[in-house]
């Protein structure tokens, strides 16, 4: 697969995707996709991009669920994404808690190195969208650009705290939510393939981003 052809997302989950739990999403039952995000993976794959999981499970580590839950969450993401006509391409998890001093446990990019030697692609083209400091900072280290997203534990974030977090991760765009970002990241993307052919027309200020 050539970095130039194959397009690729990675995406965080609990906070992302679906509600996040102070206690962890343990269950299919605790699984609840957050308004619009499932129809954002859509419409990212139907404009050409592939989707993927970078996520942090220390849950496992902790006891607090198996392999075979974490399965069925799954499974159950995946079929309600089909019923947006969207899908995720594969899921990169780290299982580990802190003290394992592991390379995969976001903030550290181990997993979005994991992903773009799997896929061939380059991290300078293939973003990385998360709901906190930690998912911008594992995406930073490995070169990826840099998306936060006003929901799960960025839910509310403004002013000072939102300032802090910027200026730990430079570069980094903000949007309300996953749609809002589908939605930038594919009207970019259009402009410069419009631009590219020489059609001319406004290019999008970026409509969706907050920052």
């Amino acid at each position: 697969m050539s970095p130039t052809t194959f397009k690729l997302v990675i995406l965080d989950r609990d906070g992302t995707i679906n509600e996040d739990h102070d206690d962890y999403v343990k269950s299919p039952d605790e699984w609840v996709p957050l308004p619009g995000a499932l129809e954002a993976i859509s419409r990212l794959n139907h404009a050409g991009w592939h989707t993927v999981l970078a996520t942090n499970q220390s849950g496992l580590g902790r006891g607090l669920f198996d392999m075979a839950s974490l399965n069925e969450i799954q499974l159950k993401m995946n079929q309600a994404l089909a019923t947006q006509g969207g899908r995720i391409d594969a899921v990169f998890f780290c299982p580990h808690v802190p003290d394992d001093h592991c390379d995969c446990r976001k903030p550290k990019p181990g997993l979005m190195q994991q992903i773009a030697e799997r896929f061939g692609v380059s991290p300078g083209n293939t973003p990385m969208v998360g709901d906190t400091l930690r998912d911008m900072q594992a995406g930073m280290a490995a070169g990826c650009p840099t998306h936060l997203v006003l929901t799960g534990k960025s839910a509310g974030l403004a002013g000072q705290a939102l300032a802090e977090l910027l200026a730990a991760v430079p570069g980094t765009r903000v949007h309300a939510d996953l749609s809002a970002f589908a939605d930038w990241w594919i009207r970019q993307h259009r402009s410069q393939q419009r631009s590219q052919r020489g059609d001319g027309g406004d290019t999008d200020s970026g409509a969706g981003e907050l920052h």
